[in-house]
């Protein structure tokens, strides 16, 4: 990447800013005092330009995305137009630190325990980007942060330039917003702002119940396709002839009880988005077709000779490992290679034990708009320290569940331990306390081992291969065991 260069004063300076996804250069050229800059002239930060800029807000205004330049002591110099709407003014004759602003830290925050655009900028000499969460006028919000470095004559890095992409993480269909900052979590919003602009297959991995479906919608709604419709296909427990009435469509009289024509899903996602749930289920002799839609964009209608064509941007989503489905011959190579263009993989709860409890009022705040339910912090810490082998579905029926039986807006503690005592006696699955352990020893040992398989199973997504291997055993121990409960 071309070094970002500011003479003294940034006077006559040639500022070339890498950016990514425009094919083509934009040059202004100024042998006079200042650059103009005319409203046409704005352009998102996915541009290259030469400049002879002589003033830092002219510079700024050349993004059209919120935008500010810092020195190399965090100091924030400059700001465009799109970041006061965005963020609000900012007093600069204050000298503020961007760590102060952004995040209300009294140092920076590699030193807060954060990452640093700035100290990778610094580290690395080029272009940086991490998601990081904000203080805004509207409360804390997860924000994607790209960073550039800018050399003087002497190639030491003065300043800085910090792009700021609010990413929105709301989901009107759940009626509220998907919570998190473990760096896990952070990782999924960060590759979700990247991919979602590209139209590109993405494949969501991950156990049952960890959100997939969630950040489809999320990936619809932040795509140029978010104006057309983002169509389902479970594809779990289908036949041969309703995988493609659903997926194609059919014809009057295409098969028995077909007594009308029906429209199929690739038709209605026809400008959108086609989601397909639990794509490592269908059937090997479908994935052909499968694969023949995706490559062509063509398809037929049971019972009709026409062709048809349509075009969306595809979005698959599994709890199978697909490369062992793979080596098994369930799954077809070439439709893997297919689907498997920009993989995510969905954290577990276990793996992000200190997000359940935003994770819990999230779920809480989109139960009911006029009833606005809250734990105690108790009740909070009771939930972390619990195993939830279904994951964030688990967690919402169970709160749902704690909700009714409430007698107010306030959920206690001790009706958290109560459920959860009647969790382990239904289940088996205890949690992390004293109540626990004395329902865990008032089982036997085959119920305790009919309690751990099934609980495997459960955190491996029915995946044998993937149980097997967690637990230190062969696979033909697991088929065993399993036969034995």
């Amino acid at each position: 990447m071309p070094h970002i260069h500011f003479g003294e004063d940034l006077k006559k300076a040639r500022i070339i800013i890498e950016l990514r996804c425009i094919e083509h250069t934009f040059d202004i050229f100024d042998t006079k005092q200042n650059a103009k800059i005319d409203e046409s002239d704005k352009l998102n930060d996915n541009i290259d330009m030469s400049a002879n800029i002589t003033n830092k807000s002219q510079l700024l205004q050349l993004i059209e995305l919120p935008a500010i330049l810092v020195n190399a002591n965090y100091e924030i110099e400059a700001t465009n137009g799109a970041y006061h709407q965005a963020f609000g003014s900012i007093d600069l004759s204050e000298q503020p630190k961007c760590f102060a602003v952004s995040h209300g830290y009294d140092k920076p925050c590699d030193q807060s325990g954060e990452d640093c655009p700035m100290q990778s900028c610094r580290d690395r000499g080029e272009k940086t980007r991490v998601l990081h969460i904000h203080h805004t006028p509207r409360g804390k919000e997860h924000v994607d942060v790209e960073m550039t470095p800018l050399f003087d004559d002497s190639g030491e890095i003065s300043h800085f330039i910090e792009v700021l992409r609010p990413v929105s993480v709301g989901t009107e269909e759940r009626g509220h917003q998907i919570a998190g900052k473990h760096p896990r979590f952070l990782d999924i919003l960060s590759s979700v702002s990247r991919v979602a602009e590209r139209d590109i297959a993405v494949l969501l991995l991950g156990d049952s119940g960890t959100g997939k479906e969630v950040i489809a919608q999320l990936l619809h709604q932040k795509s140029p396709r978010h104006n057309k419709p983002m169509v389902t296909l479970e594809c779990s427990g289908l036949t041969e002839t309703l995988f493609e009435s659903e997926l194609f469509g059919h014809t009057k009289g295409a098969f028995t009880g077909a007594n009308f024509e029906r429209q199929g899903l690739a038709s209605t996602a026809d400008g959108g988005t086609l989601f397909l749930d639990e794509v490592g289920d269908i059937p090997l002799n479908l994935q052909v077709k499968l694969l023949r839609l995706i490559e062509t964009g063509t398809y037929r209608p049971l019972g009709s000779s026409d062709t048809r064509r349509t075009d969306f941007r595809l979005i698959c989503a599994t709890h199978h490992n697909l490369w062992e489905r793979v080596q098994e011959g369930l799954f077809r190579l070439d439709l893997y290679y297919r689907i498997n263009v920009f993989p995510i993989r969905m954290p577990s709860l276990d793996e992000r034990k200190t997000d359940i409890p935003l994770i819990a009022d999230a779920i809480l705040e989109g139960f009911d708009k006029r009833r606005r339910y809250h734990l105690t912090e108790s009740a909070k810490q009771k939930l972390q320290s619990t195993d939830w082998p279904g994951n964030i579905r688990e967690l919402r029926n169970f709160l749902l569940r704690a909700s009714v039986l409430a007698e107010g807006n306030l959920i206690p503690p001790a009706l958290i331990d109560s459920l959860l005592q009647q969790r382990a006696q239904e289940t088996g699955i205890g949690v992390a306390s004293d109540t626990s352990q004395v329902v865990h020893s008032q089982l036997t040992l085959k119920q305790l081992e009919k309690a751990y398989f099934k609980s495997l199973m459960d955190r491996c997504g029915n995946d044998k291969s993937k149980a097997a291997k967690a637990a230190g055993i062969s696979l033909r121990t697991l088929y065993r065991k399993l036969e034995e409960q």
